[in-house]
């Protein structure tokens, strides 16, 4: 399994808040620092345990009134037809007109930023938790997990062992955190079967030494030097102690999912998708639109 290149992508996107997280903090220097109440872990939401959503209420669909239909064409490509039909123009709402600008827009402007300050200053914005894990499975003992952890604004990464089974952690969406701060959860993991690697791979990969953990509540160590700033380990911690206080709740959602997965792996397997024939409807204008940079 690679995971370089999906750990390249969560660093691109975790860069990418980064800098925004650097604008607002520059923008708001003057905001009061947010009160923040320490609190119980808990998770944010619902826990997909792979219960369909609900059927969405059909689309009503396009019919062209046979009278309208100018000419058509059709075409065959890899099992399906393709149906090309030139109509009558169809009469299009005109685009809205702009509105016009507010004399008090400034006066606004200037309320609602007021508004927004105060709002900060009781309510601590949401995090962003970035993370990629891989969980390493054996036959003949518990599974564990090797995550790389970015924090925000601009902080070192972290790598750590975890007694915890992140495939548990994935249907978390959001939680809060013992700091009382509310992350956004954003979790790219992947297996790997130590057994499976150590038959097949032929001498070519080799598992990591994984430390051991004591029996009891999951815990982390950290790989390398801890970080100089204890406080942005309390989002892990708070994922930890979710684990140990919702395991059942993880483990059943967790269950519903895969058993969902493979029903529908299984119903796929006999019921191949199959191509469906579509439609395409096009008109001409009797004014054609101007070409953008030319001479009007």
């Amino acid at each position: 399994m690679k995971t370089a290149p999906i750990l390249a992508a969560i660093m691109a996107l975790t860069a990418s808040v980064r800098s925004q997280d650097a604008e607002t903090a520059a923008s708001s220097r003057s905001t009061p620092a947010p009160v923040i109440v320490p609190t119980t872990a808990r998770i944010v939401g619902t826990i997909p345990d792979g219960t369909p959503p609900p059927p969405q209420a059909p689309k009503p669909a396009f019919v062209v009134p046979a009278k309208d239909i100018l000419a058509t064409t059709t075409h065959e490509q890899a099992g399906r037809t393709i149906t090309i039909q030139k109509i009558n123009p169809i009469a299009l709402p005109p685009p809205p007109a702009p509105q016009p600008a507010s004399p008090t827009a400034e006066i606004d402007n200037a309320a609602f930023k007021q508004r927004l300050a105060d709002y900060r200053a009781t309510h601590p914005p949401t995090g962003m938790l970035s993370m990629g894990a891989t969980v390493y499975r054996s036959h003949v003992s518990p599974p564990r997990t090797l995550v790389s952890y970015w924090p925000e604004h601009g902080g070192e990464s972290i790598t750590f062992w975890s007694s915890v089974d992140f495939a548990l952690i994935s249907g978390i969406h959001s939680i809060v955190a013992t700091d009382g701060r509310t992350y956004s959860l954003f979790l790219v993991w992947g297996n790997i079967d130590t057994t499976r690697t150590a038959a097949f791979a032929s001498g070519m990969s080799h598992p990591p030494d994984i430390p051991a953990f004591p029996d009891g509540p999951a815990t982390f160590t950290i790989v390398g030097t801890p970080p100089a700033d204890p406080t942005v380990l309390v989002p892990i911690q708070s994922l930890h102690d979710l684990y140990n206080s919702e395991f059942n709740r993880l483990k059943t959602a967790w269950d519903g999912r895969e058993r969902a997965r493979i029903e529908r792996e299984v119903y796929l397997k006999a019921h191949p998708p199959q191509p469906k024939n579509i439609t395409l409807n096009y008109w001409r204008t009797e004014k054609p639109a101007a070409v953008k940079g030319a001479a009007r």
